[in-house]
């Protein structure tokens, strides 16, 4: 007998080293006894579901599949509002919370995770002084006191400045850690192709290949075909009528603005009577616009129109994010623009408010 069960275990021993290495995420969660939990992955902004498993006495285990490496999936309970993030790697992780507070479940066994966690427990104090910040402005404008509402606003935006150093320093401290890509493209958005590179460079050569750092090396050729001095790329969209529109058709003016805007987004309707003042003004000097479209639905995009009184080319393929245009020229925020020369050469970006008109004025010689 003693005998039988050295054997088993030696067996259990070379089948557990020579099988290939598995995740298993399971736990105990309160405020349920039975359903499903869904193992999740984020997919061009759409949750595609993994793995499942049943969930029977608040308990749930999900295994049998393998990841290629740790990165982000999501964790989430068929009927209970909201999900857990969680860095999914070859290896046994436990979950520990309540069914209707997923997000703020506790997470052990992976490494990776324990990284985030660090990270995040970082965060926690300029979270804390933005929000104690917004408080106070608020409170400013509502006693009529815009000069300390001025100042607040000074304040947070040092605070911004401080939660990137952060971050900068977080990825230059953390160049192995599996997490790391996933901060790194947090704060990519407000870095240029050079910078985002220069990151890269410092990371360990295991995490060039996850798709985070694939798809920000995409982003960094596409921000090198968009930099002042190069030309525009050209593409093609259908205008309020259905006819194709291309770039190149209507480059020909000397200052052509193209420009990316959505009737659902704030910032870019705040920004459209500037748009139309300095179109309104030069536009017989030589200033054209080309407004491209990140909107879904098509009547939306005809109100906006109409309601701002935007009397320049419009085009659009209703693809929200997904817009082609957009991707190509790597606009991953709104409002964004382009001023181009007669050529199509791109001259400057981003140029909004006073800026746009001081810009135009300068080139047309006014």
């Amino acid at each position: 007998m003693k005998k039988l069960f050295l054997f088993s275990v030696v067996t259990a021993l070379i089948i557990s080293c020579s099988s290939d290495p598995r995740y298993v995420v399971g736990g105990k969660l309160e405020g349920m006894d039975e359903g499903m939990a869904y193992l999740q992955k984020r997919e061009s902004g759409q949750f595609v579901t993994i793995d499942s498993a049943s969930v029977e006495n608040g308990a749930f285990e999900i295994t049998g599949g393998s990841v290629d490496y740790p990165d982000a999936y999501y964790l989430s309970i068929a009927g209970k509002r909201g999900y857990l993030m969680l860095f999914l790697e070859n290896a046994k992780i436990n979950v520990s919370g309540h069914a209707d507070s997923l997000y703020q479940a506790r997470i052990e066994g992976s490494a990776s995770q324990d990284d985030y966690n660090r990270y995040n427990a970082g965060l926690e104090p300029f979270y804390k002084k933005n929000q104690d910040l917004f408080e106070e402005i608020r409170a400013a404008r509502q006693d009529g006191d815009e000069e300390k509402a001025a100042e607040l606003e000074e304040e947070r935006n040092f605070l911004y400045d401080e939660m990137n150093d952060y971050n900068i320093e977080f990825i230059e401290s953390n160049p192995a850690s599996w997490a790391t890509p996933m901060i790194l493209r947090s704060i990519s958005y407000g870095l240029s192709g050079e910078e985002m590179e220069a990151y890269i460079e410092k990371l360990d050569t295991k995490l060039l290949e996850t798709q985070i750092i694939i798809d920000l090396k995409d982003r960094i050729e596409k921000l090198r075909k968009v930099a002042i001095g190069e030309i525009a790329p050209d593409f093609t969209q259908d205008d309020p009528e259905g006819n194709p529109v291309s770039l190149s058709d209507i480059i020909g003016p000397e200052l052509l603005l193209v420009d990316f805007w959505a009737a659902w987004c704030g910032p870019c309707r705040q920004e459209n009577p500037n748009v139309a003042a300095v179109y309104n003004e030069f536009h017989d000097k030589g200033f054209d616009v080309l407004g491209v479209s990140l909107d879904r639905e098509r009547d939306d995009w005809l109100k906006a129109i109409e309601d701002d009184n935007l009397t320049w080319t419009h085009v659009s393929d209703l693809k929200f994010w997904e817009n082609e245009a957009a991707q190509l020229y790597a606009v991953n925020a709104i409002p964004a623009n382009f001023l181009l020369d007669s050529e199509g050469r791109i001259l400057a970006t981003n140029i909004r408010g006073p800026e746009l008109r001081k810009k135009v004025a300068e080139i047309l010689g006014e």
